[in-house]
């Protein structure tokens, strides 16, 4: 399908579905997604934003700055950590999109919202992502995806329109830093949040600081590991990071990569030399 296609598809989806509640969270796909779904529809449109302590508060920062700016009406649903996911389990992902979108469909269906969207896109249903499985049981339309909108094109057509978040680095919950199996408590949430904003402040957006023990690994994305080893600034930022509660910084030299804390170190044959 071409791109004119896509949005064509994409805006016919939107007509459509009448008074929408809009899953939000502030990152590229949702932002494009609540843009243009507000433009064609108005004030039949409103932005949620479930927060939790697990979500980078820049991210909800973000979400409320883009709204403010866009003057779209913004809903934000505090939630504290949902027992069932308090121990970070391996179906993590669909218990979390379970309850969030719970949450969502709940005030929809109170405020006469008659659809609920969020921005899944094309990309996203060729991967592994339990969490598209609660999205489907909850009867949640993803119009991105519907559309065949990849995030190459969402980039694209962000940036046609001038929205500042069209270059935004994808960003994802404070969970897939932690390993399996772990409790989650306010101190390692707040040992990420610290070390990955030294990293975002420091010029490295999009870094992942994926949690250990008192060991902090860092995942750079493409382009920033050579800039980050000779940085003039390195020690400082690494002082920064260990301030936040860490006894030891690494730099993962696979770098950036989607999902690394659910893949399983690698067992090496005893007999390679």
């Amino acid at each position: 399908m071409s791109n004119n296609n896509k949005l064509s598809r994409f805006d016919e989806l939107i007509r459509k579905s009448g008074k929408t509640a809009i899953a939000f969270s502030g990152g590229v796909d949702s932002s494009f997604l609540l843009h243009r779904a507000s433009n064609i529809g108005g004030d039949k449109i409103v932005a949620v934003t479930v927060n939790t302590p697990y979500m980078s508060s820049r991210e909800t920062e973000d979400a409320v700055e883009f709204t403010k700016q866009h003057e779209i009406l913004h809903k934000i649903i505090n939630i504290p950590i949902p027992a069932n996911i308090r121990y970070n389990p391996a179906d993590r992902c669909y218990l979390c999109k379970k309850t969030i979108f719970g949450h969502i469909t709940k005030y929809a269906n109170e405020n006469g919202f008659s659809s609920v969207f969020d921005g899944t896109n094309g990309d996203d249903i060729l991967e592994i992502r339990p969490g598209i499985k609660a999205l489907h049981e909850l009867n949640i339309i993803s119009p991105l995806a519907e559309a065949g909108m990849t995030k190459k094109d969402i980039r694209k057509y962000a940036k046609k329109v001038n929205l500042s978040i069209w270059s935004k680095p994808a960003m994802s919950c404070l969970m897939t830093r932690i390993p399996h199996d772990t409790e989650i408590t306010e101190k390692i949430l707040e040992m990420i949040t610290k070390s990955e904003a030294v990293l975002f402040d420091s010029g490295y957006p999009g870094s992942r600081v994926r949690i250990h023990g008192d060991v902090a690994r860092v995942e750079c994305i493409q382009g920033y590991m050579k800039k980050l080893i000779s940085d003039p600034d390195r020690e400082k930022i690494v002082y920064k990071i260990k301030e936040a509660g860490f006894a030891f910084v690494s730099l993962d030299m696979e770098g950036y990569r989607s999902g690394s804390m659910d893949i399983p170190f690698n067992k090496f044959n005893n007999n390679d030399k």
